[in-house]
C-alpha cells in the first residue's frame, strides 16, 4: 500500500475523524512533516542498531536520508526550525511511517501528539495520559490497563546516592533498556578486585577521571597504536570499560546503598500508595528526593482532576519504556487481559530538543498510537 493509499484509508475511517477531533479540541495543531528525513538524528538517538530497520538512500550531496521510521523526531525538527521554537506548542499527527518489521508490513500508520515548551510539567503529563485514553476510546476500546513509571525518580535516587559517574551512566542505561540491572547492582556491591591487570598503568592513569577525559586519553592511546577499534569495540566503549575497571579498583558501593536501590525498585501499586512508600524509603535512608516525589504527587493530582481513576492506575518504579531519551513520566496503555504490546505509549523526553540542536532545553512530552493494534481490537470489541 502506498503512502497516499494509507493516508486515504485512514481518512475514510470513522476512528480517524474522532481521534483528530479529540486532539484538535485539546489545542493540538495537525503536523505533516516530510516523509523523507535526514537519517542522522535517528541513528544518533537510537544507535546504529536501528539502521537495519530503516529504508535508506543518499542524495547527490552524499547526505544519508531515510523514510521516516516514526513521527516524533520529524515533528520536533519542524518545531525547532519554526518561528515558535521555545514557545509552548502542541502538535498532532496521523500518517504513514516506514520501518522493517519481520513478518509485518513495513509501511503502517502512526498517530499521536507532541507537546513542546510547557513549563507546567505535571499538568502536561496528566493531559497527555488523558488524551491517550481518549485515543483508545476513538477505536471503541475502553477496557484499558494503565501502566506508568517515572525514570526521573530513578535518576534523582542515583544523584542522591552520589554514585561514581561511570556507574550512574551504566545503571541508567540498564534501567532504560531493562537489562542487566540486577547483575550490575551485585557488581557494585562486590569487594574491590585485587587481581592484577595487564592494563594496571592505564587504570591508574584514569583514576578519578570523568568520561570526557577518559575518552580523550583512550583516543590518544589508540591513535598511537594506529587503530580505531579493538575486538569490534569503539573508542568510546573501550573508554567506558576502562572507567568501570578503574572505578571498581577504587572501591565498591556500600551494601546500604545497594539495599536502598533494591528497595526502591520493588515499589509498585497504585500511585498514592507508591508515593507513601517512596517517602518512607527516603526518610529511612536519609535521602532527599523531595522535588522528584512532589512532582510525581502533583501529576497524580492532575490525573485525578482529569477524571482518571488513580486507584486503577498501575505504577512501578522499575517501569521503563526501553528508550534512552525519556527523562521523567512514562506510560503505556494495554488492552486488559491481552496486553503484551502497548496500544498507546509515550512519556516525557525533556532532553530530546538539545540533542536535536536546541541551544536551550525545551520541555517535551507526547505519545504514539499503535493504529494497527487498536483497529484489530476495536473490530473484535465491536463484533
Amino acid at each position: 500500500m502506498t503512502a497516499t493509499a494509507t493516508s486515504n484509508a485512514a481518512g475514510s475511517a470513522a476512528w480517524a475523524d474522532t481521534l483528530l477531533l479529540s486532539f484538535a479540541q485539546a489545542g493540538y495543531v495537525r503536523a505533516e512533516p516530510a516523509i523523507l528525513q535526514p537519517a542522522e538524528p535517528f541513528l544518533d538517538l537510537s544507535g546504529e542498531d536501528i539502521r537495519k530497520s530503516l529504508y535508506l538512500t543518499t542524495d547527490l550531496t552524499g547526505e544519508e536520508l531515510c523514510l521516516r521510521p516514526d513521527l516524533t523526531i520529524p515533528v520536533a525538527r519542524d518545531y525547532l526550525s519554526s518561528d515558535h521554537a521555545g514557545q509552548p506548542a502542541g502538535f498532532s499527527y496521523l500518517g504513514p511511517v516506514f520501518r522493517y518489521r519481520s513478518g509485518q508490513a513495513s509501511e503502517f500508520l502512526q498517530a499521536g501528539i507532541e507537546s513542546f515548551g510547557r513549563q507546567d510539567r505535571a499538568a502536561a503529563d496528566a493531559e497527555t495520559l488523558a488524551l491517550g485514553l481518549e485515543a483508545t476510546a476513538a477505536f471503541g476500546v475502553h477496557d484499558v490497563e494503565i501502566r506508568t513509571g517515572d525514570v526521573g525518580l530513578f535518576n534523582a535516587l542515583l544523584d542522591a546516592l552520589n554514585l561514581y559517574p561511570v556507574w550512574r551512566r551504566r545503571l541508567v542505561k540498564d534501567f532504560n533498556r531493562k537489562i542487566s540491572l540486577e547483575q550490575d547492582l551485585e557488581k557494585l556491591a562486590a569487594a574491590t578486585t585485587a587481581s592484577p591487570s595487564e592494563y594496571q598503568g592505564v587504570l591508574a592513569a584514569l583514576a578519578g577521571s570523568d568520561r570526557k577525559a577518559a575518552l580523550a586519553f583512550v583516543t590518544d592511546l589508540m591513535s598511537i597504536a594506529g587503530t580505531t577499534n579493538v575486538g569490534g569495540r569503539t573508542t568510546a566503549e573501550i573508554a567506558d570499560r576502562f572507567l568501570e575497571q578503574s572505578t571498581l579498583k577504587g572501591g565498591a558501593l556500600s551494601r546500604e546503598a545497594i539495599a536502598v536501590l533494591k528497595r526502591f525498585l520493588t515499589i509498585a501499586g497504585n500511585p498514592d500508595d507508591s508515593i507513601a512508600e517512596l517517602r518512607a524509603l527516603t526518610a529511612d535512608a536519609k535521602l532527599d528526593l523531595t522535588a522528584a516525589i512532589d512532582q510525581f504527587e502533583s501529576r497524580v493530582g492532575f490525573m485525578a482532576a482529569r477524571g482518571i481513576d488513580v486507584k486503577q492506575t498501575r505504577f512501578s518504579t522499575a517501569f521503563g519504556r526501553g528508550l534512552d531519551y525519556y527523562t521523567g513520566f512514562e506510560f503505556e496503555l494495554h488492552h486488559r487481559g491481552n496486553g503484551a504490546e502497548p496500544l498507546v505509549a509515550g512519556g516525557r523526553y525533556d532532553g530530546l530538543m538539545t540533542q536535536l540542536g536546541s541551544a536551550e532545553p525545551i520541555p517535551a512530552v507526547g505519545f504514539s498510537v499503535w493504529v494497527d493494534a487498536l483497529t484489530k481490537i476495536g473490530r473484535k470489541v465491536g463484533a
